[in-house]
């Protein structure tokens, strides 16, 4: 079951939260160059908070047929990603999220598990941090979780090719290109949709 929302005739926003050092900007950016790839028209762009490593961190992609004019954050998302579980209660990550939107969370828990503590129905999880510690991307301690996390958006939203996902990862990514590609494609193949 691919958790798709029509892009019709309005733009599809997504926000990304994030702890500093995890990659969410970078997600936002290569999100987007899949995206442009694909012959859409994007925008990505951060919002900081307080500047250092572990402390939240947003991003925000968007991706239209026709030219973006938006240049303020997103208010509304119709997809939330969430790369560390644990800001789940110290920050809104549901805040304005549409009620037909989804959201994506890297946890062992299911979305069945997920439902539960934030009350929404559109859940997918991923466990990008283990995927990632596999693929040598940061540290045992620090896994950066960014590309892992797109492989699974791409197979939950169906917006974007899982090739293209890792073709953006390739040019894009400042190190481990590859092994951020497979990262990425074995998120994919295991993201937990709900209802699965």
């Amino acid at each position: 079951m691919i958790m798709s929302l029509p892009i019709g005739d309005r733009m599809i926003e997504i926000r990304f939260h994030g702890r500093g050092g995890q990659g969410s900007v970078m997600a936002s950016k290569i999100l987007a160059k899949a995206f442009f790839m694909e012959e859409k028209y994007v925008s990505a762009f951060p919002y900081y908070g307080v500047e250092r490593r572990g402390a939240p961190v947003t991003a925000f992609t968007r991706m239209d047929d026709k030219p973006i004019r938006a240049r303020y954050q997103i208010y509304e998302p119709d997809y939330v990603i969430v790369l560390d579980a644990s800001l789940i209660g110290a920050v809104d990550v549901l805040k304005g999220l549409k009620k037909d939107g989804y959201i994506l969370i890297n946890t062992i828990k299911s979305p069945e598990e997920m439902k539960k503590v934030l009350n929404h129905k559109n859940i997918a999880t991923v466990d990008a941090t283990t995927i990632a510690i596999k693929h040598h991307l940061g540290s045992q301690t620090a896994p950066i979780v960014n590309t892992a996390i797109l492989g699974a958006f791409a197979r939950m939203s169906g917006l974007v090719k899982i090739e293209t996902i890792m073709d953006a990862i390739r040019q894009a990514a400042p190190a481990k290109q590859e092994e951020n590609a497979l990262a990425a494609k074995e998120a994919y193949e295991n993201v937990k949709l709900g209802g699965d």
